[in-house]
């Protein structure tokens, strides 16, 4: 959806969607004239999903960050398509990976890249990277701010 006018969430009180697949990431325009490509990070350091094997809750620290061409995520939309995961069952990776290849099917970005930092699950974190090719030429591309997992200390 790229139309502001027929946005469907944005404005409007909705549940969260029941799984991912359910959720539709709605998009707005990217208005800026060419030039050096911007980059767009969302952060959301509380994701939530369910280990398949255990049903247990599994967190993350996610960090989105892409260099948009004609279409933006809309950030309510973005919001409900990650909290759909909270009864979701699957793996670290196939989570991480499942939200980077949505928000290219919805906005095709110049590049994307997203970083899930998961806490660990005995004993052992368990961080997942993915991202659609080579960032743009010129683009400033900042570290992504998350430390490696320490633990306690």
């Amino acid at each position: 959806m790229t139309d502001t006018e027929n946005l469907t969430l944005l404005g409007a009180k909705v549940d969260a969607p029941k799984s991912p697949e359910e959720a539709v990431l709605e998009t707005v325009p990217f208005t800026q004239p060419e030039g050096t490509p911007a980059i767009v990070r969302f952060t959301c350091p509380e994701f939530t999903s369910v280990c398949p094997m255990t049903g247990q809750p599994d967190f993350a620290h996610i960090v989105i960050d892409y260099a948009p061409d004609r279409l933006l995520v809309e950030s309510k939309a973005l919001k409900l398509f990650l909290t759909s995961f909270r009864n979701h069952g699957a793996f670290h990776e196939d989570c991480t990976i499942m939200i980077g290849r949505r928000i290219v099917e919805a906005t095709k970005p110049l590049w994307l890249r997203i970083g899930g930092y998961w806490y660990p699950r005995g004993g052992i974190p368990i961080d997942v990277f993915w991202q659609t090719g080579a960032p743009p030429k010129d683009a400033w591309i900042p570290d992504t701010g998350v430390p490696p997992y320490r633990g306690r200390g």
